[in-house]
């Protein structure tokens, strides 16, 4: 372009900044409505007439979808690009949640069915969402700024939490439980048009000038990675043969197991922690809610510290495994002081050994920006998807051996253990499997 050379030469832009914080904000309103069940659950469950392995069940509706749209949803990232597959992912997760509060209108088997198909519709409308958050950054971001990035956007899930929990326990308490699906649906549906209006590749994008692209791509950001999709042909799409590919290397097979087992603590707290509160700690529903809270603030605080210790190391002359693993394995380990809660009765040392594990949780939660570093260029999308998908394999598993546990032993103390024991082997994996950190490269 004529104007590069004159833009070039001016103070840098830092648009970057927006499109992580749109994606955290994304992020946030996606974790909501995953956990909207979760809080609604105690009074959902009882109006519906559901005994804990039917809640299981039912709260793994999400994840048989959200696994299943993996890979449709990296193929599509990496066909079509992340502005329309991303847009239309919001869209329609958002009209499904809404679609959930009308569920009180119904009575027996049928209201099971339609939530459990709504939870399911959502998961698969999700799909494509941490596959499109990933490939974002790693067109947006060099990499001593990546997993910081990644951590901003994942570290959502815990502010969704934070802010999202206390006001949809208010609104349960306050105005019935399908009103929590209706605000939250609607919220989404406003953010289709932000998405649409914001999101364009960094080398096209008016708000960005040649001296922020520059400093993008000389960090190894993938500055064309959208902007090639406007030209490409169906024959150009992603192959599916490069799956196996992605399997039979020993680092991305470390990577995917690890991310299973991270997978699974994220999911005890979306979705049976406000109702262990409930249950095996006896709080009400609206102090659940803000209970719930306090350890999500600990997670986001640990999520953000996470990011910035790993790019810190890098900057400071680390190699890319150690400044990656590090924070992972260390963040793993403390994540296992969950199961301490077995030997308290006391509500606030419970809450407070939560917020440890949270914490340690969120400072291990570095598979995303593991993922940008790794991922095969011509693949960023279908990699992320594959990925995606092997961790959210536990997103079935989870709900459904906690619920099993509960039923067969009428206690949470096993769970716990369960959620602990994933945890070290995530740290094991790393430790063990993953070896030296670094892009993978696939025999075409």
């Amino acid at each position: 372009m004529a104007v590069d050379v004159k833009v070039s030469r001016e103070k840098r832009t830092h648009f970057r900044y927006y499109v992580v914080l749109l994606l955290f904000v994304l992020t946030a309103i996606n974790y909501a409505d995953r956990a909207t069940l979760a809080i609604a659950g105690p009074v959902v469950s009882k109006d519906l007439g559901l005994d804990a392995a039917q809640m299981g069940f039912i709260f793994s509706a999400f994840g048989w979808a959200y696994v299943v749209g993996q890979l449709p949803g990296g193929w599509l990232l990496d066909r079509f690009g992340s502005k329309s597959v991303y847009a239309f992912s919001i869209f329609l997760w958002s009209v499904f949640t809404l679609c959930q509060g009308l569920v009180g209108f119904f009575t027996g088997g049928l209201a099971i069915a339609l939530l459990f198909g709504l939870r399911f519709l959502v998961g698969f409308a999700e799909a494509p969402s941490f596959p499109g958050n990933s490939r974002v950054v790693a067109a947006w971001f060099p990499s001593q700024e990546r997993a910081t990035a990644s951590a901003v956007f994942n570290s959502a899930q815990y502010f969704a939490t934070v802010i999202f929990a206390p006001l949809m326990g208010w609104i349960t308490y306050s105005f019935g439980w399908p009103w929590v699906f209706g605000v939250m649906g609607g919220l989404g549906i406003g953010m289709t048009i932000v998405w649409l209006k914001t999101m364009q590749s960094p080398v096209s994008h008016p708000s960005v000038n040649q001296a922020e692209v520059d400093y993008i791509a000389a960090g190894g950001g993938l500055v064309n990675l959208d902007q090639a999709k406007k030209t490409a042909t169906p024959s150009e799409g992603p192959k599916w043969d490069y799956i196996g590919q992605l399997f039979a290397n020993r680092m991305m097979a470390g990577i995917f197991l690890a991310q299973f087992c991270i997978n699974a603590i994220t999911y005890f707290f979306i979705t049976w922690f406000p109702v262990y509160l409930v249950q095996a700690r006896g709080m009400s529903i609206l102090k659940a809610g803000f209970v719930a809270s306090l350890p999500a603030v600990c997670g986001f605080a640990g999520g953000i510290l996470g990011g910035i210790l790993s790019d810190y190391m890098l900057r400071n002359g680390s190699s890319l495994s150690a400044a990656r693993k590090t924070p992972i394995v260390l963040g793993m380990l403390l994540s296992m002081t969950m199961i301490a809660c077995n030997y308290t009765d006391l509500q606030w040392v419970v809450v407070a050994l939560m917020a440890l594990a949270f914490f340690g949780k969120g400072v291990g939660a570095l598979g995303w920006a593991v993922l940008s570093d790794t991922a095969p260029k011509q693949i960023t999308g279908l990699a992320g998807g594959v990925f995606n998908m092997c961790g959210n394999l536990s997103s079935i598993s989870t709900p459904i051996v906690i619920g099993y546990i509960i039923q067969t032993t009428g206690s949470f103390n096993w769970a716990l253990v369960f959620v602990g024991a994933n945890a070290l082997v995530a740290a094991v994996s790393y430790l063990a499997v993953v070896g030296e950190i670094k892009r993978m490269e696939l025999k075409v």
